[in-house]
């Protein structure tokens, strides 16, 4: 398959309110299965929310009550994987007859990670990524993924893999992406300033992929009543206002960016623009300098407890 048709889809989650995301989420993948979309990707914690403006009660050296209480609410949002909730978007991967990667909060004991969710045509899940470096009070809600979740799953589309938001600005994990061959790179975010668009620009024309770039458009009026961010309660008030975008292995801008609404947006990725790319520039081929640089990717589960010995 030379052409494949990629889409991005630009929503906000319906913040607190599981049921009617994944609502939301089936029909939002039926609508880009219906415009010829045979991959799609979601933005950042699409299935469990991104509370964008509050503070879970955080002052150095103190955590409040209602912090507390704010965080129990949050892992209730939260999903496990495998488990009921991952077969749910298993079925609508199925159903769409899509490769889908969607943007979860996963739960992990009472752990959170920030994590995307591979599925192929099918609906089976062919690859979790946990963000590995959440960023400022994230780190607070959310843990650490480690580098078993460096994933590149291959498909009858072709190689996919990704990045989480600012994970994009670790050039040691692009880098090990583009060694595992990722054709279609996968971005799932809540960035919405405009400088993320040639930060995208940078990572398709670095890797010589296609870059889909899935953001959030996500206003006060998409939570719940008492849901209070420092933005105040203004229903209109827009918390994460998009900016998704395609990009060509050679940094055109095949779609996008959208702000300031809720989109679709789907482009035709001709394969052969990967190979015609990485005739000048192979990072981890002939343009690389592996008797100067070389790059270990510890891909070993990092658990904190290891019994040893009899069942």
């Amino acid at each position: 398959m030379t052409i494949v048709t990629g889409a991005v889809i630009q929503a906000g989650t319906c913040l607190f309110d599981k049921e009617r995301t994944f609502q939301k989420l089936a029909d939002l993948v039926h609508d880009a299965a219906k415009q010829g979309a045979e991959l799609v990707v979601l933005p950042e914690a699409f299935i469990g929310g991104y509370p964008k403006g509050l503070d879970f009660g955080v002052r150095l050296g103190m955590r409040s009550d209602e912090g507390r209480d704010d965080f129990r609410r949050y892992f209730e949002q939260s999903i496990a994987v495998p488990g009921p909730d991952a077969d749910r978007i298993s079925e609508i991967a199925a159903n769409a007859g899509v490769h889908l990667v969607v943007g979860v909060v996963e739960r992990d004991g009472a752990t959170m990670h920030c994590a995307q969710l591979y599925y192929d045509a099918a609906g089976h899940l062919i690859g979790k990524h946990r963000k590995v470096m959440p960023t400022a009070l994230e780190r607070v809600v959310w843990g650490f993924g480690d580098g078993t979740g460096i994933v590149a799953p291959k498909t009858g589309l072709g190689v996919l893999g990704g990045a989480i938001c600012w994970e994009n600005y670790l050039p040691q994990l692009r880098l090990a992406l583009y060694q595992k061959g990722v054709e279609f790179y996968c971005v799932s975010t809540v960035d919405d300033r405009e400088v993320w668009l040639p930060t995208m620009q940078t990572v398709a024309l670095e890797g010589r992929c296609f870059v889909l770039s899935a953001h959030q458009y996500f206003t006060r009026g998409d939570g719940p009543a008492d849901y209070n961010p420092i933005q105040g309660d203004d229903p209109e008030t827009k918390l994460i206002r998009g900016g998704s975008c395609i990009i060509s292995p050679l940094g055109k801008v095949l779609a996008g960016p959208v702000f300031d609404e809720e989109a679709i947006l789907t482009a035709e990725l001709d394969k052969d623009e990967i190979v015609r790319g990485k005739y000048d520039l192979d990072v981890v081929g002939h343009y690389a300098r592996p008797d100067l640089f070389t790059l270990l990717v510890n891909e070993t589960p990092q658990r904190p407890v290891e019994f040893v010995g009899e069942e």
